[in-house]
C-alpha cells in the first residue's frame, strides 16, 4: 500500500515538471543595423562674432568632382584651399582630407598643421617637405608618407573626398605627426571647422 502511493506521489511530481516546461524563451528579433551617417556636401560651421567660417577649393562648387590633377591620373598635385572667416582667437589652422569611402575604413591622403593664423589660403601643388613656405608643418598621411597622397580609389563608384580645416586655439608642438597625433593633440582646442566636400572616381 505504502509502495502504492508512493509510486503515485512519483508520478504526480514528473507530470508537474513537464507542464511546466524547462525550454528558454524565443529570444527577441535583433534590432535593426542602424544605416551610416552619410556627409554633408558642404557645410559652413558659424561662429560666434566672426560671421561664417568656410572653406573652398580650388573654386569647386560644393560636391563638384576633383580635377584628374589632383588624382593619381593626372599630376598628383595637391589643390589650391583657401578660407574665410576663421573664429577669433585663432592661434593656427589644421587642414586635413579624408576619403571615409575606402573598404579598410576613413583613408587620410593630406595632413598640414601648425598653419599660422594670418594665412587664408594653401597654394597648388604644395612640396612633401617637413615644413612648407608660409611655416606650416606636414603631417603623415594614412600611406605612411609625408606631404599630398593623390586620390586614387579602384574603379568603379565615386569616393567622396572631404577637406576639413580647424581653427585651434593653440600650435601643436609636435614636429612630425600622423593622423591619430593630430587628432589627440586637437582634442578640446578647436575653435571652429570647416568642411568642403568633392567625389572623384575611375
Amino acid at each position: 500500500m505504502k509502495l502504492r502511493v508512493y509510486l503515485i506521489l512519483m508520478l504526480c511530481f514528473i507530470s508537474a515538471l513537464l507542464l511546466c516546461g524547462c525550454t528558454e524563451p524565443i529570444p527577441s528579433s535583433p534590432s535593426p543595423v542602424q544605416s551610416q551617417a552619410v556627409l554633408k556636401p558642404l557645410q559652413t560651421i558659424s561662429v560666434t562674432g566672426t560671421g561664417s567660417f568656410s572653406v573652398r577649393v580650388d573654386g569647386l562648387v560644393p560636391g563638384a568632382v576633383l580635377p584628374e590633377a589632383y588624382t593619381c591620373i593626372g599630376a598628383s598635385e595637391s589643390p589650391a584651399v583657401s578660407w574665410d572667416n576663421p573664429p577669433q582667437r585663432t592661434k593656427s589652422f589644421v587642414l586635413i582630407l579624408d576619403d571615409p569611402d575606402t573598404p579598410a575604413g576613413t583613408f587620410t591622403h593630406w595632413l598640414v598643421y601648425n598653419i599660422p593664423p594670418q594665412i587664408r589660403q594653401i597654394d597648388r601643388g604644395q612640396p612633401n617637405a617637413k615644413v612648407l613656405a608660409n611655416g606650416a608643418r606636414s603631417g603623415d598621411n594614412s600611406a605612411g608618407n609625408r606631404g599630398y597622397f593623390p586620390p586614387c580609389p579602384p574603379p568603379g563608384p565615386a569616393h567622396r573626398y572631404v577637406f576639413t580645416l580647424y581653427a585651434l586655439d593653440n600650435e601643436i608642438s609636435m614636429p612630425t605627426a600622423g593622423r591619430d597625433s593630430i587628432d589627440m593633440a586637437m582634442a578640446g582646442h578647436v575653435l571652429g571647422q570647416a568642411q568642403a566636400v568633392t567625389t572623384f572616381r575611375r
